[in-house]
């Protein structure tokens, strides 16, 4: 199983909100914390506002905070949002199949048990798991906030 970018980098973009609670983020700053394109990232924030998972405020003071606690950000849920599909075969999607032997073939059923045991085990945590006791250590990653 491989995670597109946009789902990595909405985990990435909560982690990092996270470990610092409580304050606003910019999109400028949470690509400077990872090293990744602000124009991606900008994609991924409007996803997470979208699915309810942080608060975006605009404006020159403005930025990106979690809107709600890490304790209510499920990381199945998270994914979800931020997968365009969990496809794993082609057989997946009726419309675009073209597998000849797929009226016949047993892989498809046990590929979505499998996929559906992928989501129930992080559908188990929550951001508050994934950041833990080490919110600090994981603060200490980034590189230092200046005050605007």
């Amino acid at each position: 199983m491989h995670l597109t970018l946009h789902a990595d980098y909405s985990l990435r973009v909560l982690l990092y909100l996270a470990a610092r609670p409580g304050r606003l983020a910019s999109t400028q700053e949470l690509a400077d914390a990872y090293g990744i394109s602000k124009h991606h990232l900008v994609r991924v924030v409007q996803t997470l506002s979208g699915e309810g998972f942080v608060e975006v405020k605009a404006g020159r003071s403005g930025g990106v905070t979690l809107a709600r606690s890490p304790k209510d950000i499920s990381v199945g849920k998270v994914l979800r949002a931020a997968e365009p599909d969990f496809e794993l075969v082609e057989c997946f999607n009726r419309e675009t199949n073209t597998c000849p032997i797929a009226p016949a073939c047993g892989l498809k059923g046990v590929l979505a048990e499998a996929r559906e045991a992928f989501l129930a085990v992080l559908d188990r945590y929550t951001l508050a798991d994934l950041v833990g006791r080490s919110r600090k250590d994981l603060a200490d990653f980034f590189l230092p906030v200046t005050a605007p």
